[in-house]
């Protein structure tokens, strides 16, 4: 016993396994509390991760909001596209419908028209207008038998004649021209509508001030009165019949105080031209 005492380097060894199992002891025993060597050691390492950490955490959401912001970027895009196509869409599907019911019009216009008189149409579309609004350039030409004097109507009314043809092409001279000092301006026979055996008058002028046309040469006698709708008459053999014209407005005396002069609203506008009709005559069998 004296001698492994004595024996120093045994001593110290024994000291060492003894210090050993108590350390274990301590290690694998329950414990509540850190010992302040753990707790050094912990708060260090947390320490220290908390420095790298943080800046890493950063950057990678830095990152990831750039990631974020292309993202958003992208997606507007793609939104302000589908609403430009939207916006396309809904400006097709309104013409659409404009053009649908227009044409439903003109086909029940035509229709009627046929009904009631031997005509044939031919639509027209309005390729330009001259700078004074005189005439008018078509779509319609020799081609597809436009011939000169042909007359033009639009769905409300009477507009003009053809004056000119092109293969491809026609011009419209419009009523609004008529002038009794120009002598190319044709008088258009004109008439009550329900009253053409008791009414007729000349349609001769147009009132640019106004926008009115005068009917003039009214007989004393006849029934003419406000709010009448005027019509071709067909007389003289320049114009076809039952062309419609306008309303009239107002009657007021003649030149000379022996006939009366109407003043007409046009059914036509004369502006914002859209489509137009041609008036054919059917050709009749040999």
């Amino acid at each position: 016993m004296f001698k492994l005492f004595g024996n120093k380097r045994l001593f110290v060894l024994l000291i060492g396994i003894v210090l050993f199992i108590a350390l274990m002891g301590i290690t694998l025993g329950q414990r509540n509390s850190l010992t302040w060597p753990e707790k050094f050691a912990r708060d260090s390492i947390g320490f220290v991760q908390g420095i790298f950490y943080r800046p890493a955490s950063a950057i990678a959401g830095f990152f990831e909001d750039i990631g974020n912001m292309r993202s958003i970027y992208e997606e507007n895009e793609r939104l302000k596209i589908a609403v430009a196509k939207l916006t396309r869409d809904q400006i097709q599907t309104h013409n659409y419908v404009e053009t649908n019911a227009r044409l439903q019009n003109e086909l029940k216009f035509t229709q009627t028209q046929k009904a009631k008189n031997n005509y044939d149409y031919r639509v027209a579309q309005v390729n330009s207008v001259s700078n004074d609004s005189k005439t008018l350039v078509i779509d319609i030409g020799e081609k597809d038998g436009a011939k000169v004097g042909q007359e033009v109507s639009s769905l409300e009314g009477f507009v003009g004649v053809i004056s000119r043809t092109g293969n491809f092409t026609s011009t419209v001279t419009l009523l609004t021209t008529l002038d009794p000092k120009n002598p190319n301006s044709y008088a258009i026979a004109a008439t009550v509508l329900g009253k053409e055996n008791q009414s007729f008058g000349m349609i001769e002028s147009y009132d640019p001030g106004t926008n009115r046309f005068q009917m003039t040469r009214i007989e004393e006698k006849d029934p003419i009165a406000k709010g009448d709708q005027i019509i071709t008459s067909g007389a003289g053999g320049k114009f076809r019949k039952n062309l419609m014209i306008g309303t009239v407005e107002k009657i007021q005396v003649g030149e000379f105080g022996k006939t009366r002069t109407a003043i007409i609203k046009p059914a036509a506008s004369f502006v914002d031209w859209k489509e137009l009709l041609i008036l054919y005559t059917p050709e009749v069998p040999e």
